[in-house]
């Protein structure tokens, strides 16, 4: 029998444990039809430059109980783990490592700086990894990705072509989201929006007749560089006759038209807008359907650039356009609302609170810009995945999120796929120079996207003219394109795999509400695109992990918990413990630090509760008590069998339907409320008497050996070491593969589990009744009475008689009513005395008593007077008001109950 350490030490434990299953090769899956159901995850990959926060461990919490539950169910279950290259993130990353030495990017050129980015990758990129082990992930490691591997490229590359073959992909002018900091374009769902105090400029178009003037309101005055037109409602009345006719553009003297256009909403403000078609998406409409010019203001850091807009315009030299050239917008808008003041172009400056994107990386606010840039059709291939999902062929856990994917996937818009950036995958486009030198600038840059070949190695000639002289796109594509084929690319695709036959489509993708659009949308379309099948037939959307407050945690803002300092402090275990007692359907959860003591000290009472079982099992033999099992002697016995039925079922309802939550209070009530606190305690006597040890013995062992099995998924460092300890054996020599128990519903004794009820309320109101008293527990009392209410009640109380003294700590236990004066507690069967006399001295007593009556007596006089001042009750927050109400009725019954037992004490 393995000897356990007094007590518990998960630095001792956690990590000789997951070593330990490493070596006996037990996360690994089998690749090969051996009989066994399958199942199959694929954890969503972190970014590499990433490190371990409370959101992750939820996540992976989540990930790992799934797949120890189905291990031990029998399943031949593979995880595969991987990370992300995270385009942006990471070059980011080594950019500000650059910049500590004086150098940026373009000073080492892109070959030099992609050898740092592998530089920096392989010496940090797999840290979060080696987090996930330390968290206990039973994840196959052997099967780790990364996106950058050269089997994922291929996969990538396969994309794309097929794509573009397809026709879905295009080249196109739109106005995207650039980012001037990270200079790339950026989808819809990489920003974080928001509301910010800003202002609204109304500036004064003069018409070029001098006829007065229209008033147009703005929150980007410096925009108007770039205007090309004004445009009003064709409905609208103050317009009328007005159309058609031209405006003098302030400071930039450019004439303008006054168009009418449908976008314009008469009731807001002047009902007149700005057309700045190359800096706002919906001008950019406007300008397609009136053929206007787009000329681009702002270079890619964010300056004005005067001189494309010159050139684009064919407009002449103006003072006001070399003043503004080379200014930052921000540097630029005021000098252009200085100067509308000064020649009387301003009419108003207004508060405003204004919708603002920003980079969700750099979190630099975005600006609309024209540009060149790959794109996706979309909506050919959302049609299939909007079905599957109706259908039911995949579920959304919660269920909600299945209306606001169908919404989004309905309306969905092409998909912005390139990125101006170096580290990621170049999109595998050439383009000829002779076939359009006008397209190329004098360095050989590319101007113009033109006629690109397009296939996934370098082509060595052009199949046009025959031309050597081709250039590849220098963009990459964004980060999720590559990500979005992840759950059949980890599994060997486009190769016909035998980890694509056996294990694809995967079983469930656990994530985070952020990436339903980014991430999980974009997967169901490529799965059922390049593989005709769903990647996974469930989604649970697990919750976010505030802080106490209910704030988002976040390390820069102070309000963050570092996952592996309490990992370090209290264990692995303790923390998973302490995450899925919350993970449910809830989709926030508020955790803080205490919680993870709750759960220490919950493994601490498992462990305690082990070695005591294993102190009274030396000298035993184990595996005769295994064969005896449990066979019940009694209704504590039925009880506790009954009990254990009820928490393996509710266990395995919890974990079918990712009610984490359920499943660890299920077994948290059960482990410490009725097993320790009750079962345990009950059978010392019977533990010391011969004739019952060998029958308890073999109860204890079956109970235990079915709790940690029950336990293991949630809290797999400690049982495992408890179960080499208790549990393990020739068949099952690892809980790891250890059967999960089934619940034999036959065993649920509901008249057992009536009758022990009885009987412990009957135990807790003698323990009420000495805690009233000061009686210290564990000491022992002479006699209570146990007064039952009939006569069934009497026969079931006076069996457990025995129980009853043992546990309320009573020399004796009588039925009926003392003769001598006692306190007397009532419980549902029976109502029980505590002689007093020896015990308490009756004169203190009264006197505390009386005391306590009038200090509650001046509570609830303060408390009433609150609750009938008409000013509280209307005014104060009506959960206030709730908590006050509350708060009388407490007060009273408190009052009532010492005030009988005031005159329970007598004169």
């Amino acid at each position: 029998m393995y000897e356990l350490p007094k007590t518990y030490d998960p630095h001792q434990v956690e990590e000789r444990r997951y070593q330990w299953w490493l070596e006996r090769g037990d996360f690994e899956a089998t690749i090969a039809d051996d009989g066994r159901p399958r199942y199959c995850i694929t954890i969503p990959p972190p970014n590499i430059t990433g490190s371990l926060h409370m959101g992750h461990a939820l996540n992976n919490a989540i990930h790992d109980v799934l797949l120890r539950w189905k291990r031990m169910q029998g399943y031949n279950v593979l995880c595969v783990p991987g990370t992300d290259h995270a385009g942006i993130a990471t070059q980011n990353v080594v950019e500000r490592e650059l910049r500590k030495e004086g150098l940026t990017r373009h000073d080492l050129g892109r070959e030099k700086f992609l050898e740092r980015v592998w530089q920096w990758r392989e010496q940090y990129g797999n840290t979060i990894l080696m987090q996930f082990r330390k968290l206990g992930c039973s994840y196959d490691w052997r099967y780790t990705r990364f996106t950058l591997d050269p089997e994922y490229v291929d996969a990538v590359l396969e994309v794309f072509v097929r794509w573009w073959q397809d026709g879905h992909l295009y080249i196109g002018e739109r106005v995207i989201n650039w980012c001037p900091r990270c200079r790339t374009a950026l989808s819809d769902i990489e920003l974080e929006q928001s509301d910010e105090p800003g202002k609204l400029y109304h500036i004064r178009y003069p018409f070029e007749d001098g006829d007065g003037y229209v008033v147009v309101a703005t929150t980007r005055p410096e925009t108007m560089l770039g205007d090309v037109a004004v445009a009003v409602n064709p409905e609208d009345a103050r317009y009328q006759g007005l159309i058609g006719k031209h405006l003098r553009l302030p400071l930039v003297e450019r004439h303008i038209p006054l168009i009418a256009d449908p976008y314009p909403d008469p009731a807001f403000g002047t009902g007149a807008v700005k057309v700045t078609p190359a800096h706002d998406p919906n001008d950019f409409e406007i300008g397609q359907r009136h053929n206007l010019p787009r000329p681009v203001i702002m270079d890619l850091d964010g300056k004005i650039d005067t001189q494309a807009l010159r050139d684009s315009l064919n407009a002449h030299d103006n003072p006001y356009l070399q003043k503004y050239h080379g200014l930052d917008r921000y540097e630029a808008r005021q000098q252009i609302v200085h100067d509308l003041q000064e020649g009387g172009y301003l009419e108003k400056v207004e508060d405003y609170t204004v919708p603002l994107a920003r980079c969700e990386r750099c979190h630099t606010v975005i600006e609309p810009l024209l540009s060149e840039q790959w794109f996706c059709r979309m909506h050919e291939i959302a049609q299939p995945a909007i079905e599957v999902v109706k259908q039911g062929k995949i579920r959304f856990l919660p269920e909600r999120y299945k209306e606001m994917y169908l919404h989004w996937m309905e309306n969905i818009r092409d998909w912005c796929i390139s990125r101006q950036l170096w580290w990621g995958h170049q999109i595998p486009a050439w383009y000829c120079m002779d076939c359009h030198p006008e397209n190329f600038g004098e360095q050989g840059e590319i101007l113009k996207r033109e006629d690109p070949i397009v296939q996934k190695t370098a082509p060595e000639r052009c199949p046009r003219c025959g031309s050597t002289r081709l250039v590849r796109d220098p963009d990459v594509l964004d980060t999720w394109f590559s990500s979005a084929i992840w759950p059949h690319t980890v599994l060997g695709w486009p190769r016909d795999t035998e980890e694509l036959r056996l294990f694809y489509p995967t079983d469930v993708l656990i994530t985070a509400q952020e990436i339903l659009y980014l991430w999980v949308a974009r997967m169901i379309m490529t799965g059922l695109y390049f593989k005709g099948d769903i990647p996974f037939r469930d989604v649970y959307i697990h919750a976010t992990v505030l802080n106490k407050e209910g704030k988002r945690m976040s390390k820069s803002l102070g309000t963050g918990i570092d996952p592996l300092e309490l990992i370090d402090k209290y264990g692995a275990d303790a923390l998973r413990w302490s995450l899925l007692q919350q993970a449910g359907m809830q989709q926030s959860i508020r955790f803080y630090e205490e919680r993870v003591v709750s759960a220490r000290n919950f493994a601490n009472k498992v462990w305690n509760a082990t070695r005591f079982v294993l102190m009274h099992l030396e000298g035993a033999d184990l595996n005769a008590l295994r064969q005896q099992g449990a066979q019940p002697a009694d209704a504590l016995d039925r009880w506790v069998l009954s009990r254990l039925q009820r928490a393996t079922q509710a266990v395995h309802n919890a974990l079918a339907s990712y009610q984490f939550d359920d499943g660890a209070n299920a077994l948290y009530e059960f482990i410490w409320s009725e097993v320790c606190d009750w079962y345990i305690e009950a059978c010392k006597p019977r533990l010391q008497d011969p004739t019952r040890r060998e029958q308890t013995q073999a109860m204890l062992l079956y109970l235990f050996d079915q709790l940690l099995r029950l336990l293991h998924p949630y809290m797999p460092h400690i049982t495992e070491e408890l179960w080499q300890a208790i549990g393990a054996t020739e068949h099952e020599p690892a809980l790891i593969k250890a059967q999960f128990p089934v619940a034999n519903l036959a065993l649920i004794d509901e008249a057992a589990e009536a009758e022990i009820a009885q009987v412990f309320e009957v135990i807790r109101a003698i323990r009420n009744l000495r805690a009233e008293v000061k009686i210290t527990p564990g000491a022992q009392i002479p006699a209570v009475w146990v007064n039952p209410t009939d006569a069934e009640s009497a026969e079931r109380l006076q069996r457990h008689a025995a129980m009853i003294g043992h546990l309320a700590w009573c020399a004796e236990v009588h039925f009926g009513q003392p003769a001598e004066r006692a306190l007397m507690n009532p419980a549902s069967a029976a109502e029980v005395y505590l002689p007093i006399a020896g015990l308490v001295d009756v004169a203190r007593e009264r006197e505390r008593l009386q005391k306590e009556l009038a200090k509650l007596e001046a509570e609830i006089k303060q408390v009433q007077a609150r609750l009938r001042n008409p000013q509280f009750v209307e005014r104060a927050k009506p959960e206030v008001v709730q908590e006050t109400r509350q708060q009388e009725r407490d007060l009273l019954d408190k009052h009532s109950r010492l005030k009988a037992r005031l005159e329970q004490l007598g004169d």
